[in-house]
């Protein structure tokens, strides 16, 4: 048995089976097939030249009888017995084996010896050919179209630690940011924030976990159980849910810095007096790690880091999460608590923050020509996202609906926007085509918008290049009270951009006095709030190092 190993083009591997069908003098079938194709003088003429000249044309990788493993020729090929007449025709046997079987410029094994010499005596070779395996592609199941909506919200910031609460402040223009009371910064050029003046834990985190946890973790920990709560997710509902389909995505865009500061200084004296939990709860990561320990959910949990855009990330990869079908509930959003030494100086040598601290309430002014810079914030902002069905089927309040989003890179530089905005644009763009989302359909934009020269501009010209025909489009932006959140910005507007949907009311944007030139007030909300009927919300997240991303949120709506 003779299996040849290599791989001939498919016209040359026919040719042959076609050659090996050759019928013999003695085969009944063939003397009663006398106007069969195979016996045409000048198709028979054809087929020599031809088989000739591939067997030269392929001498230099080698032939194989079994090379269409898994196509149709290979069952015509196994289905021909060559006959003795064929091995001994001088015309075909020589010029087959000599040129095809074995190339002139590979050298034979002893079995090819053997094959060659029984085939030049006319005996018959029995050639193997490898049957293709029969292989049976499943079809997936068409993906249903699985809709995703907001169930429950929670936060941790500046104006208030209740969905309710925190925008009905907002709405009131109440500003949460003022001089930092944690530590002394009087040597610090900015000694500003929304700083988060009070805050417990207690009945939402363990207090051995609170005395050692970082407070970015126990703000996420704090939000995340609040979303929950406000899901009505309760002890007998939780025990119902399937915990492999449940996950958790929350990230931060620098973790546990205290605890890491700590870690350093503690390390001057001696590595005996750090905390042993130092490097874990520093990581992003673990706080949805400890939230899922918690509950008990063991589906996707993991932590997302692009700086400020890190909470719109988050949201929507777990969106996609349950559109895939890979989990029923996400929980999803961001939190930093950034506002110690370390955090304050860094940004300060980025000259990055605001100065105005004889004037805290009015320090974070986006768009207005007085802006000098962003004042940073703190916090946690969760949203609970449920497939539809599953929400129904729990009884479920629903809030909103999520439609998608998407993410670009600038590309361009680690701390400026590209000056054409095209990162921007491309952002949004991609993300009412993810959405199937129409221009004119989108009314609200919650802005990045964090009060710097540059990027305040940039992001404006292209939410006008975008929806500038729109004449009903309002937009604000949520920093101009409670500071830039960095990594939890996203997740706080996003439940901003919730209730406003919820409530039909926008909130202002307060110190927009003397806006900066070219900027529309037909556009731009002022400094109360206004009514308005959303259709589509779009809100707006960027980060350092050029990363956009854009996600979209609508009535729900049955049907």
């Amino acid at each position: 048995m003779v299996v040849f190993p290599t791989v001939v083009p498919p016209l040359c591997t026919w040719l042959v089976a076609a050659c090996m069908s050759t019928p013999c003098k003695s085969d009944p079938v063939a003397k009663s097939s006398s106007s069969s194709l195979f016996q045409s003088p000048k198709w028979l003429a054809r087929r020599k030249s031809t088989v000739t000249h591939c067997g030269g044309g392929v001498g230099n990788v080698g032939v194989v009888m079994s090379s269409f493993c898994g196509s149709g020729i290979q069952t015509l090929m196994s289905s021909f017995e060559p006959c003795e007449e064929y091995y001994s025709s001088p015309s075909l046997s020589s010029s087959l084996a000599s040129s095809i079987f074995w190339p002139k410029t590979l050298p034979m094994t002893r079995r090819q010896r053997r094959t060659s010499r029984l085939v030049h005596s006319g005996k018959t070779v029995a050639v193997a050919v490898q049957h293709a395996k029969e292989t049976t592609t499943k079809k997936k199941p068409p993906i249903k179209n699985r809709r995703v909506v907001v169930t429950g919200m929670g936060v941790v910031t500046p104006v208030g630690h209740d969905a309710d609460v925190f925008y009905n402040n907002l709405l009131d223009g109440v500003s949460g940011i003022s001089e930092i009371e944690a530590f002394d910064c009087a040597q610090f050029p900015t000694r500003i924030a929304g700083e988060i003046k009070s805050f417990s834990a207690e009945g939402w985190v363990a207090p051995k976990l609170s005395k050692r946890a970082d407070k970015f973790m126990l703000y996420l920990l704090t939000a995340g159980k609040k979303a929950l709560a406000d899901a009505g997710v309760t002890k007998d509902v939780m025990d119902k849910l399937d915990k492999a389909k449940c996950g958790i995505l929350i990230g931060s865009a620098l973790g546990g810095m205290k605890v890491f500061n700590d870690a350093i200084e503690a390390l001057q004296v001696s590595y005996k007096k750090m905390n042993p939990f130092c490097v874990p709860f520093a990581t992003t990561n673990m706080g949805s790690a400890i939230l899922a320990m918690d509950l008990g959910w063991m589906g996707p949990n993991y932590s997302i880091s692009t700086a400020c855009a890190t909470s719109n990330f988050c949201i929507l990869n777990a969106a996609n999460h349950i559109v895939r079908g890979e989990t029923d509930l996400m929980l999803c959003g961001g939190s930093d608590a950034a506002i110690i030494p370390i955090g304050l100086g860094g940004f300060v040598a980025c000259r990055a923050l605001s100065q105005r601290n004889n004037d805290p309430s009015r320090a974070s002014c986006p768009w207005d020509s007085s802006r000098d810079g962003f004042v940073m914030g703190e916090g946690a902002g969760v949203l609970l996202l449920e497939e539809l069905e599953h929400a129904k089927e729990r009884g479920a309040n629903i809030y909103a609906e999520f439609l998608g989003g998407s993410f670009t890179c600038d590309a361009y530089h680690l701390t400026e926007p590209h000056p054409d905005g095209t990162g921007i644009v491309q952002c949004i763009e991609k993300a009412l085509a993810q959405s199937g989302v129409a221009r004119e359909d989108v009314n609200y934009v919650n802005a990045h918008a964090t009060s710097t020269p540059s990027s305040d501009l940039k992001e404006y010209e292209a939410i006008i290049r975008c929806f500038g025909q729109n004449p009903v489009l309002r937009i604000n932006s949520t920093k101009s009270m409670i500071g830039h959140l960095l990594g939890a910005a996203g997740a706080v507007e996003a439940v901003a951009t919730i209730k406003a949907i919820q409530t039909g009311w926008i909130h202002p944007n307060i110190n927009l006095i003397n806006p900066e030139k070219g900027m529309d007030m037909n556009v731009l909300v002022g400094p109360k709030m206004e009514r308005l009927d959303i259709n589509v919300a779009l809100s707006n997240s960027f980060g350092f190092g050029g990363h956009n991303s854009s996600i979209l949120f609508a009535p729900y709506r049955d049907g």
